[in-house]
């Protein structure tokens, strides 16, 4: 006897063994029930999902013998419903529609409309992939979908409802299938097992589930070549290589290492997960994937996985999700890129750039050769400009800071990320003393990310060879380094527009065509 395929051999016969599709098997047991039943059904849905297994149990439940009408619950023993399980049913046309586009095909089914089923009640026509008829067919159909005789059901599957024209969907009861989700997939495949007798542990099998993307058909094709890849076990190991799918611990490294800008270690993991000769899609799909967790973990905390809980304290949540959204524009231009895997580096050396603790590697490198270099300071004296040299300690000096204005001094002295800048230059001196820097903050910025800190802690390390801890304490910021800067900017701008209205040529020529300056286009001169 030949080898039946497992997609075949567990097709639904009945409404109960349908999976995933309550809302469609409710709707349409219901209406079988009431007497209800309609002309002409569309069904939608992803391949592999059930739209001609439900299809044919329709047909079934119309014209089983078992009852003197129609049942919701066909007994598959009696001839007509026999017949449309072996597809050989004189009442039951199954059409292609990608291979019978052409309008010839759709008139003569049109001219066997009128006669009466030869055994069952109803004479059913079901044409798959429907949205592959042209328009002609389309129009020559219309008129007998809209008033067909009593005895006639037309079934239209389609995995693309969109491309029906909107005249024959009116004339249809639509019914959308889902893809149906890991769970169920899961103890489906379980279920088949067993019945099968096949060892399996659950870890193989939730990788199938995931692979097959919501389509049981799918996820049973995956099953069949795994059982011959296993010689008839199912090992997670074995399933991994069948799926190309990456190990986990990888992945988790190598966004691990992204988080601390090393980015070494990023393309020495990356060439580890090569060796497992995975798509390159697949590898940033993964990395999506855990992404994701990562954001979901930091503000729901519903992980149960401990490397995925331990990235999420690692990595602030503005960072996560510029990496997020690095990864989703890189996967977005992924087919159009010339190679795969150049797509997936450029990817990640994007994420290492992005990263404020690999931009603090990169200045820090660059500023060895110019810890001597002498920074020029603004200070703001009885609302007049007075421009100075402030001489920042070098790294042959202790660190020392006794007062906000050298506190000001000395942020703007330093070279650091967007991020850090954002944080610290909003902040005030409250004080300094046994190594200890404490800084005021207001509530809505004391909470700065660890790798901020650690980068603000590495810049003082460096220019002063000392270990400075920081400490943030919430309070009222007077004189912020950010704040100085605005001050000094806004004074500049006053004394450009003093000139400005004290210059006669300029006056002169705006008191002669009324014009006037706009005050935000006044800038002072650099």
């Amino acid at each position: 006897m030949s080898y039946e395929v497992l997609a075949r051999k567990y097709r639904p016969t009945n409404f109960d063994e349908v999976v995933g599709q309550d809302h469609v098997v409710k709707a349409l047991v219901n209406s079988i029930d009431q007497e209800k039943i309609h002309q002409a059904y569309i069904f939608s849905g992803t391949r592999g999902v059930g739209k001609t297994t439900i299809a044919r149990i329709l047909a079934k439940c119309l014209n089983c013998d078992s009852d003197s009408k129609p049942t919701s619950n066909p007994c598959n023993k009696c001839s007509n419903t026999m017949e449309i399980s072996a597809g050989r049913s004189v009442d039951f046309l199954e059409i292609d529609a990608a291979s019978n586009t052409q309008v010839d095909k759709i008139r003569d089914l049109i001219e066997t409309v009128e006669y009466k089923p030869a055994k069952g009640r109803f004479k059913i026509y079901l044409i798959d992939e429907v949205h592959m008829l042209s328009a002609a067919s389309f129009n020559a159909l219309l008129k007998t979908l809209e008033e067909p005789p009593a005895h006639v059901v037309f079934i239209f599957a389609t995995t693309n409802p969109e491309k029906i024209p909107k005249t024959v969907q009116s004339r249809c009861l639509q019914l959308n299938l889902k893809t149906v989700n890991e769970e169920l997939l899961f103890n489906h495949f379980k279920k088949i097992l067993k019945h099968e007798k096949i060892q399996s542990d659950d870890e193989s099998l939730a990788l199938i589930a995931n692979s097959a993307n919501g389509s049981v058909r799918d996820g049973l094709t995956l099953l069949d070549q795994a059982i011959a890849h296993g010689n008839g076990k199912l090992l997670q190991d074995q399933v991994k290589a069948l799926l190309g799918t990456i190990d986990d611990s990888l992945l988790i490294g190598l966004i691990n290492s992204v988080i601390d800008g090393d980015g070494v270690s990023v393309f020495d993991l990356l060439s580890k997960i090569e060796e497992l000769s995975p798509e390159y899609d697949s590898i940033l799909k993964d990395i999506i994937s855990i992404l994701h967790q990562i954001s979901l973990e930091q503000v729901l905390n519903n992980s149960q996985d401990e490397r995925i809980k331990h990235l999420a304290s690692l990595i602030d949540n503005e960072f996560n999700q510029l990496l997020y959204e690095i990864a989703m524009n890189s996967f977005s231009k992924f087919s159009v890129h010339p190679s795969p895997k150049e797509a997936l580096e450029i990817c990640l050396l994007r994420m290492l750039t992005f990263n404020p603790l690999q931009k603090l590697s990169n200045d820090s490198n660059s500023n060895e050769t110019n810890n001597s270099e002498k920074k020029t300071l603004k200070k703001v004296d009885n609302n007049k400009l007075d421009v100075q040299k402030s001489d920042i300690k070098d790294n042959n000096k202790s660190f020392s800071i006794n007062n906000n204005d050298e506190w000001v001094a000395l942020f703007n002295s330093l070279e650091m990320s967007p991020f850090a800048r954002n944080y610290f230059g909003n902040m005030s001196l409250n004080s300094y003393r046994d190594n200890s820097l404490i800084l005021c903050s207001s509530s809505e910025m004391n909470e700065v990310p660890e790798n901020i800190i650690s980068e603000f802690k590495t810049i003082l390390q460096d220019k002063f060879s000392e270990s400075i801890s920081i400490k943030i304490e919430v309070g009222d910021v007077i004189n912020s380094p950010i704040e100085e800067e605005q001050n000094n900017k806004n004074i500049e701008k006053g004394f450009a527009e003093t000139d400005i209205n004290e210059d006669k040529e300029i006056q002169n020529f705006i008191n002669k065509f009324n014009g006037k300056i706009k005050a935000d286009t006044i800038k002072p001169i650099k």
